[in-house]
């Protein structure tokens, strides 16, 4: 029997060569694996540079626009905003149901899915794009987000790999309720409206937590096409039994539910861009464009809480409105009234014209701001340089000769006079009634709005220069001429004020001599409720006590103006203590009427907005019975007030 012998010295080489190959084989494949793990890093460098941290959801720096409301935040008086409108809600103000409708219309598995990414869905897509060159599928709900708020629509591979890895890191630092949350803020819903919240204001006129099941189904279902569907809205309606139908089989609503909730009409409220008390609104809009600048308004998402009275500004609409059309047989085809507390300077009340800041010019054929008799967009309650205020500017130059020294008791002479020569001829004023009273109070002269004695005062008692520098402590803005430019007509209205700087400075009266300039604004709240701005004004002593008391009380006397305007005029109230003054220019193109209690003052001024003359009647006449009107209306408001004795 032959022996084989095993030769282990061969078979000892051929294992060090085989394990030779299989080191290369590993060494390969680490290297293939370490290469395609740099490739990868390489790809997602690439892909997310410059891309924003998903941390910016959880700051809220979406833009969001800022709300003008009423004093009691109850009224929405307009809405500022960009290209875009927002409304941020927080996650419990969205209803239950409108949450899982969402999910089951757009990511059925978006609480069971952990990475963000529907990895069957991407695939299909990937492949598609190899076929055609088009990416398409539908996103999860973190992909919606993350392209509605870092990128664009833009159908291409680099963009899905973009949105795939921003959406990973989304899930993976974020809460599913929170995703949900950013997510119903921020898509589009269609009409330059993003967010659930500005949505349901948009389309429906509600508070997103108000809206009934088939307006919730509504709204879900214009995410889908929020550019198409609100132009069809057939089209919209079977998408909104879809989404009802998928709530259905996702096990969210009864089939009872579901079939209710289709029976209802659902009705897309008429879009009006109107805003509420307009000229009052865009005081305070452009006051706060000047402070804060108006690309800042239209993202900050702030909330104006104003000063309005919104149940006293109906009234002042509605008593102008009807005052202008009373005043057509005047030739007065315009009116404006202010109203303010004067111990805050707050406005609470601010109109002008018909009341209604989108009526047509009257008559219609005339170009608004030049020759228009009533131009509806312009505010001549607060635009500058304004109108002459006639005798209403008396009392400040009473008020500067009383801070002299003098008293109601001092004595003038209601005789003709004349002044010297003032543009060319000599000055000699009459009276509105064409006759003389002799020696007089200065109590009576004022209460009876006598012209000779006021320009006797303002030139021997107040003084020219003292008076304008008074008036414009008190609060009128616009006499910046040289005192010589105004002469004394002055105190007949000869310089120009606005009604709003009227009322203001008469406010000082009434709050016996503390001023606070005029404001709309009470308290501002950022995007996350924090106060930002609060009116914590001061007032400052402009005018001793004993001239504020000793002119509210001239004002008030009935019985001391009554040989002038009767006993019955519209300057006078049975049941209150009321300060007025009348005022009229002497080429009748100005009537006014300023007024005021210890707790509100108000003024109307009545004419045609292209200075064209009304028909010769004293601003008793044609500014007297709106004021009068609207005072009756609001005093009961307050509690009966009477001015301190002087």
């Amino acid at each position: 029997m032959a022996i084989k012998f095993i030769n282990f010295k061969k078979q000892r080489a051929g294992g060090r060569k085989f394990a030779q190959i299989l080191g290369k084989i590993l060494a390969a494949g680490i290297v293939l694996v370490l290469a395609g793990a740099v490739l990868a890093g390489m790809v997602f460098i690439y892909y997310t540079r410059d891309l924003p941290r998903p941390e910016k959801f959880s700051e809220k720096t979406t833009i969001q626009s800022t709300k003008i409301y009423d004093r009691t935040k109850t009224f929405l008086l307009y809405e500022i905003y960009g290209e875009e409108k927002r409304n941020w809600v927080t996650f419990s103000e969205i209803p239950e149901p409108m949450k899982k409708m969402a999910v089951a219309a757009e990511d059925k598995n978006f609480y069971k899915n952990n990475i963000g990414i529907d990895i069957e869905g991407i695939t299909r897509s990937f492949l598609n794009y190899f076929k055609t060159g088009k990416i398409t599928g539908g996103s999860t709900i973190p992909q919606q987000l993350i392209r509605s708020t870092f990128l664009t629509n833009e159908k291409t591979a680099e963009r899905k790999i973009r949105e795939i890895i921003m959406a990973i890191e989304l899930t993976r630092r974020y809460s599913k309720d929170e995703v949900l949350e950013w997510y119903l803020n921020q898509v589009p819903f269609g009409q330059n409206t993003y967010g659930v919240g500005a949505a349901s204001i948009n389309y429906f006129k509600k508070r997103v937590n108000e809206l009934d099941l088939a307006q919730q189904a509504t709204l879900i279902s214009l995410i889908q096409s929020p550019s198409y569907y609100p132009n069809h809205f057939d089209e919209l309606m079977n998408r909104k039994n879809y989404v009802l139908n998928r709530m259905v089989e996702d096990g969210y609503l009864t089939p009872e539910e579901s079939e209710d909730a289709k029976k209802i009409e659902v009705k897309f409220e008429e879009k009006k861009t109107e805003m509420k008390a307009p000229y009052f609104t865009l005081w305070v809009k452009q006051s706060m464009e000047q402070e804060y600048g108006k690309q800042y308004l239209e993202e900050a998402g702030l909330t104006v809480i104003t000063s309005l009275d919104w149940e006293m500004q109906q009234t002042a609409e509605a008593t102008v409105r009807d005052g202008v059309r009373a005043n057509y047989a005047n030739y007065a085809h315009n009116a404006a009234l202010v109203a303010l507390d004067p111990k805050t300077g707050q406005v609470l009340a601010m109109t002008v014209g018909s009341g209604n800041y989108y009526d047509d010019p009257y008559p219609k054929g005339c170009n608004p701001g030049i020759d228009c008799l009533f131009d509806p967009q312009y505010n001549v309650a607060t635009m500058a340089p304004g109108r002459q205020p006639g005798s209403s500017f008396k009392p400040f130059v009473y008020a500067t000769a009383f801070e002299k020294g003098y008293s109601d008791t001092s004595i003038v002479n209601d005789t003709p006079t004349c002044f010297g020569k003032w543009g060319g001829e000599n000055y000699c004023p009459r009276n509105y009634t064409g006759t003389f009273q002799g020696p007089v109070t200065l109590r009576k002269a004022l209460a009876g709005s006598l012209n000779v004695p006021a320009v006797q005062v303002l030139n021997s008692m107040a003084g020219l220069s003292d008076s304008i520098a008074k008036a414009k402590e008190m609060g009128i803005s616009t006499l910046n001429n040289p005192s010589s430019f105004y002469g004394l007509a002055l105190v007949l209205g000869g310089g120009e004020t606005t009604l709003i700087d009227m009322v203001s400075a008469y406010g000082v009266f009434a709050a016996q001599g503390q001023r606070i300039p005029a404001n709309g604004i009470v308290d501002i709240l950022d995007s996350n409720g924090f106060s930002i701005y609060k009116n914590n004004q001061s007032p400052q002593k402009v005018l001793s006590r004993r001239s504020a008391n000793l002119i509210s009380s001239i004002l008030s006397d009935n019985n001391a103006r009554a040989y002038i305007f009767g006993a019955n005029s519209p300057l006078y109230f049975p049941n209150y203590e009321v300060a007025v003054k009348t005022g009229t220019t002497s080429d009748y193109k100005d009537g006014w009427i300023i007024g005021y209690t210890p707790s509100v003052a108000a003024g109307v001024w009545a004419g045609n907005n292209n200075n064209e003359a009304i028909k010769k009647e004293p601003g008793s006449v044609v500014a007297g019975p709106i004021f009068h009107s609207f005072m009756e209306k609001i005093l009961p408001k307050y509690p009966k007030e009477y001015f301190p004795a002087p």
